[in-house]
C-alpha cells in the first residue's frame, strides 16, 4: 500500500545521534542539554531518541505536549518554557520545572504545589536584551526575594533567552553578565543554583569561540538536534545530520501553462495583489500542499525546481527543468518553522523511519 500524501519522513537514528553528539559537545564543558520538543509536537518516539542520545530534560512551551509524553510513558525531568497564569494547577501537577518571570503566576505555583502537597521547581529568566521573557537585571534580586519567600516553591537556577524575537546574539558580554548576576544571587541569598541556562542553538558559535564560559551549564537545544543547524546564520553544525526530516508531497496536476496570469487583476486569496514576470510557457507543477499545512517560505526543493508560490492548499512549481508527472512525489528539505508548522498540521502524515538513511558521522568536534 502506498504512504500516505503529504508526509513527514522523520529519522529518529539521525535525530537520537545529533542529540548525543551535541551532548558530548556541550558536556565537554560541563554543559547540560534541555531537548525542546515543542516543534514537534511532543512527539514520543522523537523524543525517546533525543533522550536515548542523552538529553537530560525535555522542554516544551506547551504543557499539552509535555501530558502527552508522560502520558507514552516517557521518564524525564519535564520543563515548561511558558508559564501561563491560568494554568498553574496543571504546570504543578504533570510539570517538573517552569521557567517564570511574573511574581503573580509563582504566587499561583506556590498555593496549588501545596495543595497537591509538592514542592515546585523554578526557573528565573532574565532579560538580556532580546526583549522577550525576563526579569530586567535591577528587578532581579527584589524578585528572587520574593520567589525565595514563597512555600513550596524551590529556586533551581536562573536563565536568559537570546536570539529569539530582537534576533540578539549570545556572546562573551552577555554570557558573563548572566555569570555576574548568578554570582551576586548565590552570594546575596547564600543560595546554591544548579541550572544555570545561557540560551538555545543560538548559542554554538559563542560556544566554539568562548575561552571560558562562566557559570552556564545548561542550553535549551530545539533546531540543532532536529535540524543540525545553529540559529544565528542557520549554518550547519560540522558533523550534524541536516535532512533528519523529509517533507514529500504528490503532484496532482503537470502541465504547460502561461507564466503570467491573464484577465483583470486583483486581490489574491490572501489579500495580496501579486505581480509576475512573463517568462512565456513553461512547464508547471501543482502538488496537495498548501498555507494550511506548512510554512511555504521554509521549503527548500529540488535545485531544478523552483517554488512559483502558494494557496491554502495549492503549491505551484515551475518545473520546466524537471519535468514531472502527475502522481509524482517531490521531496523538500524544511527550515525550523516549515517543520513548526508542518507537524502542527493534521493533513500531513507523520512517518517515523528507523533504520539509517546515511552512514553516521563518529565524532563532532
Amino acid at each position: 500500500m502506498k504512504a500516505f500524501l503529504p508526509r513527514i519522513d522523520i529519522a529518529l537514528a539521525q535525530i537520537r545521534e545529533n542529540a548525543r553528539l551535541l551532548s558530548e559537545l556541550y558536556g565537554q564543558r560541563g554543559i547540560s542539554i534541555m531537548g525542546v520538543s515543542k516543534a514537534v509536537l511532543g512527539e514520543p518516539a522523537v523524543i525517546e531518541a533525543m533522550i536515548q542520545g542523552g538529553v537530560r530534560f525535555i522542554a516544551d512551551s506547551r504543557l499539552e505536549n509535555i501530558q502527552k509524553m508522560k502520558a507514552a510513558g516517557l521518564i524525564t525531568q519535564f520543563v515548561l518554557l511558558r508559564t501561563p497564569l491560568s494554568q498553574a494547577e496543571a504546570v504543578v501537577q504533570s510539570v517538573d520545572i517552569s521557567l517564570n518571570t511574573e511574581i503573580a503566576t509563582l504566587q499561583k505555583l506556590s498555593y496549588y504545589a501545596k495543595a497537591h502537597h509538592k514542592q515546585h521547581q523554578v526557573i528565573v529568566m532574565v532579560e538580556l536584551g532580546d526583549l522577550r521573557e525576563g526579569v530586567l537585571p535591577c528587578d532581579l534580586a527584589p524578585f528572587i526575594r520574593e520567589t525565595l519567600s514563597l512555600p513550596h516553591l524551590k529556586l533551581v537556577g536562573l536563565g536568559c533567552n537570546l536570539a529569539c524575537y530582537g534576533g540578539i546574539k549570545p556572546d562573551d558580554r552577555n554570557m558573563h553578565a548572566l555569570s555576574i548576576l548568578v554570582n551576586r544571587i548565590e552570594t546575596e541569598f547564600q543560595l546554591s543554583l544548579a541550572i544555570i541556562s545561557g540560551g538555545n542553538s543560538a548559542n554554538y558559535e559563542w560556544y566554539q569561540s568562548a575561552r571560558a564560559i562562566g557559570r552556564i551549564n545548561n542550553l535549551r537545544l530545539g533546531e540543532s538536534i532536529l535540524l543540525g543547524r545553529e540559529t544565528v546564520s542557520r549554518k550547519a553544525i560540522p558533523g550534524l545530520h541536516t535532512h533528519a526530516f523529509q517533507l514529500i508531497a504528490e503532484v496532482i496536476e503537470s502541465k504547460q501553462k502561461p507564466s503570467l496570469p491573464f484577465g483583470t487583476s486583483g486581490q489574491d486569496a490572501f489579500g495580496n495583489v501579486p505581480s509576475f514576470q512573463d517568462r512565456g510557457v513553461r512547464q508547471r507543477a501543482i502538488l496537495a500542499l498548501g498555507r494550511q499545512d506548512v510554512l511555504v517560505s521554509g521549503l527548500n526543493a529540488h535545485s531544478k525546481l523552483e517554488i512559483l508560490g502558494s494557496s491554502s492548499d495549492h503549491l505551484i512549481l515551475d518545473s520546466q527543468q524537471h519535468p514531472l508527472r502527475v502522481g509524482d512525489e517531490v521531496n523538500f528539505d524544511l527550515d525550523y518553522g516549515a517543520l513548526l508548522a508542518a507537524m502542527t498540521s493534521p493533513f500531513i502524515h507523520k512517518q517515523l523511519i528507523k533504520e539509517h538513511r546515511q552512514t553516521a558521522p563518529l565524532s563532532l568536534k
